[in-house]
């Protein structure tokens, strides 16, 4: 079989002319071009069935000039790049030197995932481009799969580059219309906004309503993005955006060229307007397109995970394991509890203000009698893990200051019994999930990690939930600038070697780095439930996130509210959960991750026991995935089953206009028998006027079972199918 495949890459490129070369993906549906063209510049293209997707686009980079005098950038001016100093081009004037092909197969099984195996199967061109007037030489890598295409930039170590810095990377993604775009802004510093649909021309005008507030917010330009980006066109392709095996870059968004349908490459800058430091020998990250006829392709496209290393933790498998969880969290995201412990206190100064003096203002969740009652609750459901946030001084003056020696991460307040907890939850069978909220101040988290991280191991603690809220310290660096992305790697590096599992919100996006480290093991980076406190999030967003945030990999969207009307909780948060009960059920499945969250409140669960059953009962690592249905925007149904057993969870999540789904079981396996659990939305069932009408049903079926069940608006339905034995 390998050379027969080495056979096939041959044949798969031929040489046009004397610098143009195709690629096709194994399958034959996807075909690229690449060529140098009369300026010397490197340009692909990209063909799926005949249809074009991406349309000769130019690739290189834009160095910064060697005097180190900055420039100021204008997101339009800075197109013209035949003004600038010859040093700082990496964009034009190669010539093709060599051209070389190859081809790989391969499965390989993650730690855990959505499936137990994973097809890494491509076909390869690695063009080496020389520049004479420079006398420097670059490599582009091309690996086509059968759902899309990957390419990087590597730099050979040579004379005439060594230390490079860049002002900008400039590959282009030259649409073939003005599609339908599902987007956020771009932003150097968050990625929770609320996705908007619209036509590509349509971005200029709808910007500035879509920058939202948040924390900390940099958005660079009225036609700026943030990938994953998704797209469809009016001949019915699905186009994703993306990038992985972001390690020691700035993460790049895309910028739109609204004229010409052009998207081009927008990399994170530092404090100093830098946007990369580099030494040779060494690449970019890659830029992904993937791209079908059929949206539920772009939900079981593994390019992201497949463009990353293999896993570098040799013992992976002995400690790094799915997580189910519940926490004390949301009962301070609605504002009925606090994190801080006191509200006498506008300055803390960790080591001498002494909480000892002060009064409790009465509302600190993080206390250990309600702890202990989360600790009970979990242990009688079978939940893995117990998170609590506010339990650590200095949550009176934690944001907003640009303070530096914010949280130490080892002292309790003096209502926190670490010991007592300790004890108590492992007399339960029950771990405790870490909370380590840095206040964005990455660097005063590196002083302390080592400390923190044993404090976690000697206390029972083996996972971590770490934020970044607000700006930056060092001052002046981004979220999503090459200097954090460092950081946010290097807690996740340091964390295993305590044999912890690291779940960072506020950080980078992920693109498919948990491969290589699976301790990685969950991020937020995008706009989860807590929006859902703070006003709400479109009906729409949770059918649109698996096709662009969960593209580079899980997100701990904390599902699982019941109790919706958040005055409920608060009476001065007039907030609404825009969803059913049988959604918030459907998240379990259609929301992957291997750390799930039951958000809510046990005194909420407690009453709805019989909808809580599937959150109890849904598995949390697959051996199998299905993507039964799917249309961003409206609708996605998703079937998996359950690690090692032949027990499947089906959830469906419907956006505004509901969903009608006709299911057919032929996924099961031929003459067993199995019993469905049905929870699905009540016929008057809405999300705005009756979330919490649902119906409980039970069905015997076989693989040649059918189905028709409706979704309400907003809403959606979860369905357990267990073998019968």
């Amino acid at each position: 079989m390998k050379k027969n495949l080495l056979l096939i890459a041959f044949l798969c490129i031929s040489f046009i002319t004397n610098a143009q070369q195709k690629l096709t993906s194994p399958d034959g549906n996807l075909v690229m071009t690449f060529q140098v063209n009369k300026e010397g510049a490197p340009t692909y293209d990209l063909i799926y069935k005949g249809k074009t997707v991406i349309k000769p686009s130019t690739l290189g980079l834009e160095l910064k000039k060697e005097d180190n005098t900055r420039t100021d950038f204008d997101w339009v001016d800075r197109r013209d790049l035949t003004k600038l100093d010859s040093k700082t081009n990496l964009y034009n004037g190669f010539e093709l030197k060599d051209a070389k092909t190859d081809t790989f197969d391969e499965t390989w099984q993650p730690v855990w995932g959505e499936e137990k195996e994973i097809r890494n199967h491509y076909n390869e061109l690695a063009v080496t481009l020389y520049q004479p007037m420079n006398e420097r030489s670059i490599l582009i890598r091309f690996r086509l799969f059968n759902d899309g295409l990957g390419f990087r930039y590597e730099f050979p170590q040579q004379k005439s580059l060594s230390y490079f810095v860049i002002k900008e990377e400039h590959s282009q993604f030259a649409m073939s219309g003005d599609h339908t775009a599902f987007w956020i802004p771009g932003d150097y510093d968050t990625q929770e906004y609320d996705y908007t649909i619209s036509r590509l021309s349509e971005i200029r005008g709808l910007m500035k309503q879509a920058i939202t507030p948040n924390s900390s917010q940099t958005p660079f330009s009225p036609t700026g993005v943030q990938t994953a980006l998704m797209m469809k066109t009016d001949d019915g392709l699905y186009i994703n955006l993306h990038e992985a095996a972001l390690i020691d870059y700035s993460c790049m968004h895309l910028n739109l060229d609204d004229k010409n349908m052009i998207f081009e490459s927008w990399l994170t800058p530092d404090a100093k307007g830098d946007k990369g430091y580099m030494q040779t020998p060494c690449h970019t990250p890659w830029r992904t397109v993937i791209v079908s006829d059929d949206a539920r392709n772009i939900l079981a496209s593994r390019i992201t995970l497949n463009l990353n290393e293999p896993c570098k933790l040799p013992d992976a498998t002995s400690w790094v394991k799915p997580v189910k969880y519940i926490g004390v969290w949301w009962d301070m995201i609605t504002g009925k509890g606090s994190w801080a412990y006191t509200d006498e206190l506008t300055s803390v100064k960790l080591g001498e203000t002494d909480y000892s003096k002060t009064k409790p203002n009465g509302k600190h969740s993080a206390n250990t009698a309600n702890v202990k009652r989360y600790i009970d609750f979990a242990a009688a459901n079978g939940f893995d893990a117990v998170l609590v946030e506010g339990w650590n001084e200095g949550w009176e003056d934690w944001f907003g200051n640009s303070k530096d020696y914010v949280f130490d991460f080892v002292t309790p307040y003096p209502d926190f019994d670490v010991k007592e907890i300790h004890r108590y939850a492992a007399s339960k069978g029950v771990k405790m999930m870490m909370h380590h909220e840095t206040s964005a101040s990455a660097r005063n988290y590196e002083r302390h990690m080592d400390k923190a991280y044993q404090f976690m191991v000697d206390n029972g603690y083996n996972s971590v939930k770490s934020g970044y809220v607000g700006n930056i310290i060092p001052r002046g660096e981004h979220h999503y600038g090459q200097w954090m992305n460092n950081h946010y790697l290097y807690a996740v590096k340091k964390a295993a070697d305590y044999k912890i599992m690291v779940n960072a919100h506020e950080a980078v996006r992920p693109t498919g780095i948990c491969r290589t480290y699976p301790n990685l093991i969950g991020n937020e980076s995008a706009r989860g439930t807590e929006y859902e406190s703070f006003g709400g999030n479109k009906v729409y967003h949770t059918t649109i996130l698996p096709f662009t945030r969960l593209v580079g990999g899980p997100m701990d969207y904390t599902p699982g509210i019941f109790e919706t009307h958040c005055n409920k909780m608060n009476p001065a948060n007039n907030s609404q959960v825009r969803s059913t009960i049988a959604r918030q059920l459907a998240l379990y499945v259609t929301m992957y991750s291997p750390l799930q969250m039951a958000a809510d409140i046990p005194e909420n669960y407690e009453r709805f026991m019989d909808a809580f059953q599937f959150i109890k009962d849904v598995a949390i690592d697959w051996d199998e995935s299905k993507y039964l249905e799917a249309e961003p925007g409206e609708y996605i149904t998703i079937a998996r089953r359950a690690k090692g057993t032949n027990d499947w969870y089906i959830g469906c999540t419907a956006g505004e206009k509901g969903h009608e789904s006709k299911l057919s079981f032929d996924f099961l396996e031929p003459g067993k028998k199995y019993e469905a659990t049905i929870y699905a939305d009540a016929k008057d069932a809405s999300w705005d006027k009756n979330p919490q009408a649902y119906v409980i049903t039970k069905k015997k079926i076989n693989n040649k079972s059918k189905l028709t069940l409706k979704a309400a608006i907003g809403g959606g339905y979860a369905i357990s199918v267990k073998e019968i034995k």
